[in-house]
C-alpha cells in the first residue's frame, strides 16, 4: 500500500505502509492490505457477496460456515453493528463467516441504531478481516477461476510467512464433503416465539399457539424463524442430527428444513433418511437453501458445487406456478441439478443469471422448497408469499380458509 504526502509545492515520495493483513490463495495468488477485527490465521474458501447491505447479518449467518466473504460494495461498516440484526442462534459459538475482506478502512458509524463500531465487533466475534485490496481484482479472479480455498491472516506487526501459508491453503481439502450443519446446529431442543422487527417498536413475541411448526436446525437464522412466527406459529426447534420419530413425536402441524453450510451431500448422510420418513408423513414440508439441497437428495435427486455460487441481495428468480419474477437474496456454493430430479418432482423456481435450480414440489404431497431466502429482504420483500404458501397448506389440512399469499 502507498500513500502520497503532500507537504506543499515540494514533490514527496512515496511512502510503503508495511501490509497487517494478507489473504494467500491456494494456486500462490497473494493480495497485501490493512488488517481490522480479529488476528491470528484460518483457512477457509473465498466467495463474494454483492450485497450493498446487511454485512452484520451476511457475517453472522451460519451458512457462511467456513467461507472468507469479499463484499464487493466498497464502504462497509458505516452503520455500524447492533444485537438486534445477528443471524445465528447462539452468539457466544460465532457460528458464521470467519473472514471479511473490504475495499475501503472502516469509518466510524453514523447510524441511530449503532450500538458498537464494526472492527470491535469483528474482534468479538473473531473475524479476521483485510481492507485496502483491489476487491474487483480478487472477484474477478474467483468468477474466471471458481471459489478458491485460501488462508486470511492479520498480524499487527506485519510478520508472515507467506510459503507456509501458501502451503497451508493448497494443503486445506476445502467444503467438498464437509458436515458444517453438525457444528453450527442447536445442541438441543429449544423453542422459539419472537417475530419480526417494526420500526420504532423492535421485535414482539408470538402467543399464538394454534399451528405448531417444528424446524430441524442445519444452521438457521433468526429472521426465518422470526416470519414464521408472524403468521402465528409455536416454533419448536430440533438439532441436526435428530430422527423422524424425534420430530413426529412433537406432533407438528408443519416441518421445517433450515439454511445451513457444507456440502449437503455429507449432511445427506442422516438427514436424507430422516427426511424421506417426514415426506412420507404427508405432514406440509418447507425447506429453504440447504434445506432445499436435502430435500431433493431425499426425493432421488443431485447436488453439484457451483463454479463461483451464488451470494447478493439482487438475484432475479423466475416463480414457475406463478410466471411472476422476484429479485431475492441467496447464499450457496452448492446447487440441486435440475436434469438429477426424477419423475413426480416438478421445478418450481429457476435463476434468471445462470438457470440453475431454485426451487422444488413433490407431486401430490405437501411439500416443496426454495433455494433462496425469502426472509432475508434485501429492500424488496418479493419472496415472503413462500411463508403463507407452507401455511396454507397447513391451513388446508386443518381445513381452514387459506391466507393470501401476497398481502
Amino acid at each position: 500500500m502507498t500513500q502520497l504526502h503532500d507537504t506543499g509545492n515540494t514533490p514527496a515520495p512515496w511512502t510503503e505502509h508495511k501490509a497487517t493483513a494478507v489473504l494467500v490463495l491456494a494456486d500462490g495468488t497473494v493480495f497485501k492490505g490493512k488488517g481490522f477485527g480479529a488476528t491470528g490465521a484460518i483457512e477457509a474458501e473465498v466467495c463474494f457477496n454483492t450485497a450493498l447491505t446487511g454485512y452484520q447479518e451476511i457475517m453472522t449467518d451460519p451458512s457462511y460456515a467456513g467461507q472468507i466473504v469479499t463484499f464487493t460494495f466498497p464502504h462497509i461498516g458505516n452503520v455500524g453493528t447492533n444485537i438486534e440484526d445477528i443471524e445465528d442462534l447462539t452468539p457466544a459459538s460465532r457460528h458464521g463467516a470467519v473472514g471479511a475482506i473490504f475495499k475501503a478502512a472502516i469509518t466510524d458509524p453514523s447510524n441511530y441504531r449503532s450500538a458498537e463500531h464494526l472492527d470491535t465487533w469483528l474482534k468479538a466475534r473473531g473475524i479476521i478481516g483485510l481492507s485496502g485490496i483491489d476487491t474487483r481484482a480478487l472477484t474477478a479472479h474467483i468468477r474466471n477461476n471458481g471459489v478458491p480455498n485460501a488462508v486470511i491472516a492479520h498480524d499487527e506487526n506485519g510478520v508472515f510467512d507467506i510459503p507456509a501459508l501458501k502451503k497451508r491453503a493448497a494443503d486445506w481439502s476445502g467444503l467438498v464433503d464437509l458436515d458444517l450443519a453438525k457444528d453450527v446446529t442447536v445442541g438441543q431442543t429449544t423453542s422459539w416465539s419472537e417475530k419480526p422487527w417494526v420500526w420504532d417498536q423492535g421485535h414482539s413475541e408470538n402467543s399464538d399457539t394454534a399451528i405448531h411448526i417444528v424446524a430441524l436446525d442445519y444452521g438457521v437464522k433468526r429472521n426465518i424463524l422470526r416470519l414464521i412466527a408472524g403468521l402465528g406459529a409455536k416454533i419448536t426447534i430440533l438439532p441436526a442430527k435428530s430422527t423422524a420419530e424425534d420430530v413426529l413425536a412433537l406432533n407438528p402441524d408443519g416441518i421445517f428444513l433450515s439454511n445451513g453450510p457444507g456440502d449437503p451431500a455429507a449432511t445427506g448422510e442422516y438427514a436424507v433418511p430422516t427426511i424421506k420418513t417426514l415426506i412420507d408423513s404427508g405432514i406440509p414440508l418447507f425447506g429453504i437453501c440447504l434445506g432445499h439441497q436435502l430435500l431433493a437428495l431425499a426425493v432421488g435427486g443431485n447436488t453439484v458445487k457451483m463454479h463461483q455460487g451464488h451470494h447478493g441481495a439482487n438475484h432475479p428468480v423466475k416463480d414457475y406456478t406463478t410466471n411472476k419474477v422476484e429479485i431475492v437474496s441467496m447464499n450457496h456454493g452448492f446447487a440441486v441439478d435440475s436434469k438429477s430430479l426424477p419423475a413426480g418432482i416438478t421445478e418450481t423456481h429457476v435463476s434468471l443469471f445462470d438457470g440453475s435450480n431454485c426451487g422444488l414440489s413433490v407431486d401430490g404431497k405437501p411439500v416443496f422448497s426454495v433455494q433462496h431466502h425469502p426472509e432475508a429482504s434485501p429492500g424488496p420483500q418479493d419472496s415472503h408469499y413462500l411463508f403463507r404458501r407452507f401455511f396454507n397448506l397447513i391451513r388446508e389440512k386443518q381445513g381452514k380458509e387459506k391466507l393470501a399469499e401476497r398481502a
